[in-house]
């Protein structure tokens, strides 16, 4: 039987403004080259976003309300990877990381579930529910940090526990919520005894390398 591999893509991959296609191209290449199967799980991304603010602009919104909009945009991008892998992917979107699938095809396409938490924390039960120890996690930087990124002076993590790199996150999901793991997903995980590896998916040769088990640059959390 083919190994079986959750991957996590999170929406500002797929639509960062508008629809990256090349980064659909290179990653549907890389996928269809591996002799194993993937369970892809895609975040909303801008199209989340821009929906969230716009409603809020508009009438106050509760959390729930917010969440269900930034589901919905999950969705859309999880039928947009199910279209391009065609006859590869399993017929129907996943929306419930609890549910019991069988899937022949290769790749099985999920979205969203429902408010309170993000698409990590679906990733993190579809991994349980499948009986999966590794997830990868595609994001937009390169390593998780001891700090926020954009300060010049924070320092990239190869390797973190799962105590230690919870210290470094807010203590509660909200919708909309920017960091490389959700509290809540990161939680999960950790009582799962979950190994996450979160890498740039924006460099998709050096996800190609951990799928080849090759040198890669990326934080592994375990």
């Amino acid at each position: 039987m083919k190994e079986i591999l959750v991957i996590s893509v999170g929406g500002s991959l797929i639509v960062p403004d508008s629809i990256d296609i090349n980064f659909l191209l290179e990653f549907k290449k890389i996928i269809l080259t591996q002799n194993k199967k993937f369970i892809i799980i895609c975040g909303g991304g801008k199209t989340a976003r821009r929906y969230q603010e716009a409603a809020k602009n508009i009438v106050p919104l509760l959390k729930d309300e917010l969440d269900w909009l930034g589901i919905q945009a999950t969705i859309l991008n999880a039928y947009l990877l199910k279209t391009i892998f065609k006859e590869k992917a399993y017929k129907k979107i996943i929306r419930n990381p609890n549910e019991k699938v069988n899937f022949n095809e290769d790749i099985l396409i999920a979205s969203g579930w429902k408010p309170g938490f993000s698409t990590d924390y679906d990733a993190v039960l579809l991994s349980k529910n499948f009986g999966i120890k590794k997830l990868v996690n595609l994001t937009n930087v390169d390593y998780v940090y001891n700090k926020d990124p954009k300060f010049k002076d924070a320092k990239p993590i190869k390797e973190i526990s799962w105590k230690e790199f919870r210290k470094l996150l807010p203590n509660k999901w909200e919708p909309g919520l920017s960091t490389p793991f959700d509290p809540v997903a990161a939680e999960e995980a950790e009582k799962s005894g979950l190994e996450v590896i979160v890498m740039n998916g924006k460099k998709l040769k050096n996800l190609e390398n951990y799928l080849n088990k090759k040198e890669f640059i990326g934080t592994k959390i375990f």
